[in-house]
């Protein structure tokens, strides 16, 4: 074996296998950002926020992966799995304690879709857009 070889195989055995876009991959709970259908972030999943956009993106993509966030407590994901089930999406729960995302399930594909949207909209900022002020009530305006 080859000197390179050699420190090359020495590295791989103590530090794991080498691999592209490490901080992506713990960001994205080990898939890359070209390969997420759908992200929802731990609060989203805490408030039950997203449902509804995670099945449609179930059925638009049906071929798609659920991971979800080992680090988080399993009783906040029962109708997001209830949701796979229904839709025959596999899912598999993803620990790295090292890792510090803010992401509590991501979909995603085996293969690249280069999604530009990737959250959800939030209620909050509509309802903001929409609701009017005390004086802007009382004018009519």
């Amino acid at each position: 074996m080859a000197k390179k070889q050699l420190d090359d195989y020495i590295q791989e055995g103590i530090y794991g296998a080498k691999e592209t876009n490490p901080d992506e991959r713990r960001r994205y709970l080990g898939s890359l950002r070209e390969r997420v259908v759908l992200a929802l972030k731990k609060t989203e999943i805490r408030g039950k926020k997203g449902l509804y956009e995670l099945e449609e993106a179930m059925r638009q993509y049906p071929d798609a992966t659920m991971l979800m966030n080992g680090n988080m407590s399993v009783r906040f994901f029962k109708p997001y799995r209830d949701a796979a089930k229904k839709h025959h999406i596999s899912y598999t729960s993803v620990t790295n304690r090292d890792a510090k995302t803010t992401y509590g399930i991501i979909l995603a594909m085996d293969n690249a879709i280069d999604k530009k949207n990737i959250h959800i909209k939030h209620e909050t900022q509509r309802k903001r857009k929409d609701k009017k002020s005390w004086w802007q009530k009382l004018f009519g305006l």
